[in-house]
């Protein structure tokens, strides 16, 4: 049975390029490159490369990038940091469909007298921006909107939300783990100072991320101990992850336009088609602001789980949200934000294109998808009252 993976915004496949320019970082050029002797200014001369590469990427300077272990060390550090910069407890904005690194952390600040606002967002996840205006209060130190949703794919108004923090001298982040390296971003354009992303969702490795921090930002350290990161974040650095995550944004800047336009092409047939095909079916997220590869749907009368496990006995990778949430009997805190119902929530799930994914994959799977939500719905009866009801049986 042939693979075929549509689980992307979980992770990637690391690229060939990627892994060839890791490799060398392993064995050959393993030096530390904190150590002061030629052979470490190997490693140190690979990072500053990389770092330069993921600069220029988002229009930053070099300086501005900070190396974590991912987004979600990169997230806490940022709302953390900023809380801990204002010293007073201070007041954050954030919204109702953030990644749990986002959400889980404003619970905890939470605890420790940081105020929070969770602002809602509209039946296609896109962030009401009046709402925002209206919760920002004299104590607000931080807005911190993810630039698009990793469930949903909707794609937030970034450069709106910049300017709405910065004209009102308010620290602007952004979780762009899900947006870096499939769309635009442009930090000094979108006023945004603070950014997290990570490797793994652009065909690089795991276990290396980033946090662009703007110039004359106050952020303290997170983790203490040696000076690397330039006294911010301690510990040996990860040379080969780092070099990956380089060689990972170099291919990202080639290829993202073409890629995208492929991807949205095939996002907009498989949509499209399982509409035509599927009764009862919807697509959930933004159909004009979309990431070019994400695709969420839900279907009535169908629980997500068991769909996902029969998808998988066809050597099909899906999911039903998020990975940090899988096995969660709740269902997911996106979709009922977009106000859908617990029982259609439920019937969610989420496919994740890649540059490798081809038509005849999305076919094969529109066919095997029609025919498991049929032997489902078959054991629904729920399903059974309805039919009924249009049969003129009830």
């Amino acid at each position: 049975m042939e693979l075929i993976y549509l689980d992307n915004a979980a992770t990637t496949q690391v690229s060939e390029g990627v892994l060839n320019t890791m490799l060398p970082y392993f064995r050959e050029s393993y030096g530390n490159p904190s150590s002061i002797y030629e052979f470490s200014m190997r490693s140190k001369k690979a990072m500053t490369t990389a770092r330069e590469e993921i600069a220029a990427f988002l229009n930053a300077e070099p300086a501005e990038i900070y190396f974590t272990s991912g987004g979600s060390e990169s997230d806490n550090w940022a709302l953390r940091g900023i809380v801990q910069a204002a010293r007073a407890g201070g007041h954050i904005i954030t919204t109702t469909i953030e990644h749990h690194a986002v959400l889980h952390t404003c619970k905890e600040l939470e605890k420790n007298g940081c105020r929070v606002s969770y602002i809602g967002v509209d039946e296609n996840g896109m962030v009401k921006l009046e709402e925002l205006r209206r919760a920002i209060a004299p104590d607000t130190v931080l807005i911190s909107i993810m630039a698009a949703n990793n469930e949903i794919g909707t794609i937030q108004p970034i450069a709106e939300i910049g300017e709405i923090a910065r004209e009102r001298g308010i620290c602007f982040h952004t979780d762009a783990v899900q947006a870096f390296g499939h769309i635009p971003l442009d930090v000094k354009a979108m006023n945004i100072d603070l950014l997290s992303a990570s490797a793994h969702k652009l065909n690089g490795p795991k276990g290396i991320g980033f946090l662009y921090v703007r110039q004359g930002i106050s952020l303290p350290s997170m983790v203490y101990g040696g000076g690397q990161e330039r006294g911010r974040r301690a510990g040996t650095e990860n040379v080969p992850g780092i070099v990956g995550f380089g060689q990972a944004v170099r291919e990202a800047a080639e290829q993202m336009s073409a890629r995208a336009k492929r991807e949205c092409a095939l996002r907009d047939y498989f949509m499209d088609e399982v509409l035509r095909r599927i009764p009862y079916a919807r697509v959930n997220g933004s159909r004009k602001n979309r990431l070019p590869n994400n695709v969420n749907f839900s279907f009535q009368f169908v629980e997500g789980e068991s769909l996902l496990i029969m998808l998988d006995m066809q050597g099909i990778c899906a999911s039903s949200g998020s990975a940090c949430t899988a096995g969660s009997l709740e269902p997911s805190h996106v979709l009922m934000a977009l106000g859908l119902p617990p029982e259609v929530a439920h019937g969610s799930i989420r496919f994740t294109l890649s540059e490798a994914t081809t038509r005849e994959e999305i076919d094969f799977v529109i066919d095997k998808m029609e025919e498991i939500v049929a032997k489902l719905r078959d054991m629904s009866p729920f399903y059974d009252e309805v039919r009924g009801i249009r049969k003129g049986k009830i």
